[in-house]
């Protein structure tokens, strides 16, 4: 047993120190990047959030919607076969380009993945995604599934430390998913004891990824469209959100009324809901890790988006960065005991 006292943040710990500025509009801020990778040679460019690969959120609906604003959905893998054909079927090219095919590290998914690329072969995004990136078997399924697809981007994970960041890098991932329990209905700090917290998890794995020419995706802990801008002020190269996407019009899930007020459900993947829902129950010698929560409706979700891409913009004009990729390079965080006035919360 050994214990670490370097001190670990959170998004809620810091704020961000405003600097001189030449830019004289938000409109004059570029979001877009483009992006190269250590293994897969396509190209890719667009803003670079990504609906998380939960039922509730990452669904085709909300990949025709974000798709409009060039962001990327990690559809969720229960979808069939069939459900896939009538999607691909009814979308565009650059629909297609910008949706992952999500996979689990079991024979079936490996099959089902198969299938959906052989029928597929516009998408370019694989996401390879468990709770536990640390075990032997993911950085295995990885490796075969490099070799199995060459040309694919490949995003991996979850993890939150370096030295797996580089061993995941290494396996065949291009872009690396780091956060483990900050999910707003993720119960496995509570379950378990385990996690990291998220901003030093960023700073510490965007500095291994990097170093080898690979990328991270800050996946979970975002609350408001400034923890994003935070995410990305930390050195991620992406941000996946999943709470901040859920509850709206394309979000998976029906509406709920109660007392006159509309909602929908949301759940983690790991959550009971979950679990009876697409493996027929809680198995016994696991817990769940997830809650259900409902969401009071919040409409289409392309009025959150743009909330979210203003607030971003909005950061860079605060400390001059007239393109996303830039933030990084001005940001300056400082450590805070209160974020903003909660008076009339």
């Amino acid at each position: 047993m050994r214990i670490e006292n370097e001190l670990k943040l959170g998004f809620k710990d810091v704020m961000i120190r405003p600097k001189r500025s030449t830019l004289k509009s938000r409109s004059q801020v570029n979001l877009e990047r483009d992006f190269k990778f250590i293994h897969s040679p396509k190209l890719w460019t667009g803003i670079p959030i990504i609906a998380a690969n939960m039922d509730t959120v990452g669904t085709f609906d909300i990949a025709k919607e974000l798709s409009k604003h060039s962001l990327i959905t990690a559809l969720h893998k229960h979808y069939t076969i069939d459900e896939w054909t009538s999607f691909i079927e009814s979308t565009t090219t650059e629909e297609h380009n910008n949706i992952a095919v999500s996979t689990g590290t079991g024979e079936t998914d490996a099959e089902k993945l198969q299938i959906i690329l052989n029928k597929f072969p516009q998408i370019s995004f694989i996401c390879i995604d468990v709770a536990n990136g640390y075990s032997e078997h993911f950085t295995d399924f990885l490796k075969k599934t490099r070799e199995a697809y060459p040309n694919k981007i490949i995003l991996a994970g979850n993890v939150v430390t370096g030295e797996m960041v580089e061993e995941l890098i290494l396996s065949g991932a291009d872009i690396v998913k780091v956060g483990i329990g900050p999910g707003s209905v993720c119960t496995t700090r509570i379950k378990t004891g385990v996690g990291y917290p998220q901003l030093s998890a960023i700073i510490e794995c965007a500095d291994a990824a990097h170093g080898l020419g690979g990328h991270i995706i800050s996946d979970g802990g975002c609350k408001i469209p400034g923890d994003v801008a935070k995410a990305f002020g930390g050195g991620a190269d992406f941000v996946m959100l999943g709470g901040m996407l859920a509850g709206h019009t394309e979000s998976g899930g029906e509406i709920i009324e109660i007392n006159g007020i509309q909602y929908k459900q949301f759940y983690g993947m790991s959550s009971e809901t979950a679990m009876e829902k697409h493996a027929g129950g809680v198995a016994e010698y696991r817990a769940s890790e997830g809650k259900t929560v409902k969401i009071p409706y919040r409409g289409d979700v392309t009025h959150t988006v743009l909330d979210i891409l203003g607030g971003l913009r909005s950061t860079c004009t605060y400390v001059g960065a007239a393109r996303l990729k830039e933030l990084t390079k001005r940001t300056t965080f400082i450590r805070v005991q209160e974020q903003h006035n909660e008076v009339f919360n």
